[in-house]
């Protein structure tokens, strides 16, 4: 027994005593003893313990820097080819097709065929290469090749397989006269041009009618053209 302030005392009850008062058994008092006291021990050890910083509002560390993570380098599409479109088209020049493209679809990408261009010596149905050079014919002018593989021309001024021969510049496409000392691109295609608007040259000295074409160029010329024979 206890004694509480003011000198009485008072009688603390054995399980079974509290059991019988309850009307329980003695183990479902013990029991319940038991789970009151957990729970105050918890209620204790909660209010004991901080609680720890919430993980989503932890701020990142004062000047820290998200680096990115580069992507894969984009791989250039291998389905596509690069033809020249020169002579009697509306839009000359570089044009990108699929792989798989013809000579019709060169055409149709250079805008389709001027008024002057002679349909029946085309091919429409031609398969095409990277790098070749399609070559679209007047009417009336001479003869050439229509599609000139990027391996065509050699570096001597002469066609692959001529090689020492002089070049006709009468029916040269225009990747065969680039060929030529001093003739880019441009000129080359003026050439064809020229040609193709005023007929074939009747000499290699009509070359001067072109226009970029002058006295000391024809002279280096000269010596590699012709204007008949292959």
């Amino acid at each position: 027994m206890g004694t509480p302030p003011g000198g009485r005392k008072f009688a603390v009850p054995s399980p079974g005593a509290l059991a019988d008062r309850l009307g329980v058994s003695p183990v479902t008092v013990v029991v319940g003893v038991l789970a009151v006291a957990a729970a105050a021990i918890g209620g204790w050890w909660a209010l004991r313990t901080p609680a720890g910083p919430d993980p989503a509002e932890i701020l990142p560390m004062a000047g820290s820097v998200e680096i990115p993570v580069p992507g894969p380098s984009p791989m250039p599409d291998p389905g596509r080819i690069v033809v020249d479109v020169v002579g009697a088209v509306a839009r000359p020049g570089l044009h990108e097709l699929p792989a798989t493209s013809r000579v019709a679809d060169a055409v149709e990408a250079a805008g389709g065929l001027t008024a002057e261009a002679d349909r029946m010596r085309l091919n429409l149905a031609e398969p095409l290469s990277d790098g070749s050079r399609l070559w679209v014919p007047a009417v009336g002018e001479s003869a050439g090749p229509e599609i000139v593989p990027v391996t065509a021309a050699t570096g001597d001024g002469s066609r692959a397989g001529a090689a020492g021969a002089r070049l006709n510049v009468n029916i040269a496409d225009a990747a065969a006269l680039e060929e030529l000392p001093g003739i880019g691109p441009a000129l080359a295609v003026a050439i064809v041009e020229h040609r193709r608007r005023s007929g074939p040259f009747a000499t290699v000295d009509e070359l001067v009618e072109v226009s970029g074409i002058g006295p000391v160029k024809l002279e280096q010329i000269r010596p590699l053209a012709t204007v008949d024979g292959p």
